[in-house]
């Protein structure tokens, strides 16, 4: 379901788009784009995902898996569903929940990379200071 007023239109550019975003994006792609952001501002949304990429679970093997209730698994999962990065399979009473957008991990890696980057960086500056001090952090 598009939580988008003008879902035809987003569609549509995402269609017709070229691998290169164009630039200036488009009103509506940038509110897609903030939309897929907002859903993965969510560290509970992101140890499901992390956990799904292992392969497919229920709500309970989740709820497990990442220590939560059950409602709060079910309320992130539906939001995850919503926005598309997962899906949803019956399995006998059971409902088994599946990485749908693989891409999903590309963002995360990317988000990765840069935090070690500036991690890195952080470590080179306070590297000097150490050292200046014989070695001793506080």
């Amino acid at each position: 379901m598009c939580q988008l007023h003008n879902c035809s239109v987003v569609l549509a550019l995402v269609t017709a788009m070229p691998t290169v975003m164009p630039h200036p994006l488009p009103d509506p792609l940038i509110d897609l784009i903030a939309q897929r952001f907002r859903v993965l501002g969510e560290p509970m949304r992101i140890k499901l995902l992390d956990r799904l990429r292992e392969g497919d679970a229920t709500v309970g093997e989740l709820q497990q898996a990442v220590g939560a209730s059950q409602q709060n698994v079910s309320k992130h999962l539906g939001i995850l569903l919503s926005a598309g990065m997962v899906s949803r399979a019956k399995d006998g009473n059971h409902a088994r929940y599946s990485i749908a957008d693989p891409a999903v991990f590309k963002l995360c890696d990317q988000v990765c990379g840069g935090v070690r980057r500036q991690l890195a960086t952080l470590e080179e500056m306070l590297e000097p200071a150490a050292a200046a001090r014989g070695g001793r952090r506080h």
